[in-house]
């Protein structure tokens, strides 16, 4: 098999969130964004942007976000791609007080008097061309009132860190997970994450294919879709985005 044709299968693969075994073991994924401080921090933050109106969730997944915010007070709306996702998020307490469906963060339509659209945890990756980013940023300008607001939380591409002539930056080394990311594409801006995790003689891998995209490529797609910058944080804790940020929060009002 070449080079192209590996990436080919790659991006043709469906999300890797479909499995049932992925969707059933999300909630216990190792890692700081599903630490129970990360997901209030999270939250709160949500709920102040939200400024009292209901919110629409991108890729609500099994509800980590969702559940704490409406906890708060908040309306949430959410669509997945995963019926496995929200069938887990289904069977969870006061899960019936959020309105879900199957849907397209690309195309689908929930309601269009959102004060607040939000997608987060790298998930704009999830969307493998930036046609298909492009329009997830004009779906969420469709259900937001004016001055609504757009929030993604996503990784800063990490490129600089990879050796002169090397494709491979590991991310995680534990007992339990070793994870790394292999950058294949810089065209489209492909990198096929790789997790592999231990359960005594047990081995999973996930892999899954995404497209990383730089902060201001996300402010020019706001543009696109009638948004206007507002504000960038490096974190939930809003602290300061500087050039050697790994992630950031940002968001976006429609105009």
């Amino acid at each position: 098999m070449t080079h192209d044709d590996g990436l080919a299968r790659q991006l043709a693969a469906s999300d890797q969130h479909t499995d049932p075994a992925i969707a059933a073991g999300y909630d216990s994924a190792a890692g700081a964004a599903f630490t129970r401080e990360q997901i209030q921090r999270t939250a709160d933050v949500l709920t102040e942007l939200a400024d009292g109106g209901p919110a629409v969730e991108f890729a609500i997944g099994t509800g980590r976000i969702a559940l704490p915010l409406t906890a708060r007070g908040v309306t949430v709306s959410g669509m997945d791609i995963s019926e496995r996702m929200l069938a887990e998020l289904r069977s969870k307490p006061g899960a019936d007080a959020i309105d879900t469906i199957v849907g397209d963060m690309t195309s689908t339509v929930m309601r269009g008097d959102a004060s607040l659209v939000y997608l987060v945890y790298n998930t704009i990756g999830n969307l493998r061309t930036q046609a298909q980013q492009v329009a997830c940023f004009r779906n969420a300008a469709a259900h937001l009132r004016p001055g609504g607001r757009f929030v993604i939380e996503t990784g800063v591409p990490k490129l600089h860190q990879l050796p002169p002539g090397q494709t491979i930056r590991p991310f995680a080394w534990t007992d339990d997970h070793l994870g790394f990311d292999e950058y294949v594409d810089s065209v489209g801006q492909i990198l096929v994450s790789h997790h592999y995790r231990f359960d005594g003689d047990r081995v999973d891998r996930i892999t899954g294919a995404f497209r990383y995209v730089w902060p201001s490529e996300l402010d020019l797609m706001a543009q696109l879709a009638e948004m206007e910058f507002e504000s960038r944080w490096a974190d939930w804790d809003r602290s300061e985005f500087t050039a050697d940020s790994p992630s950031h929060v940002s968001v976006w009002r429609l105009t």
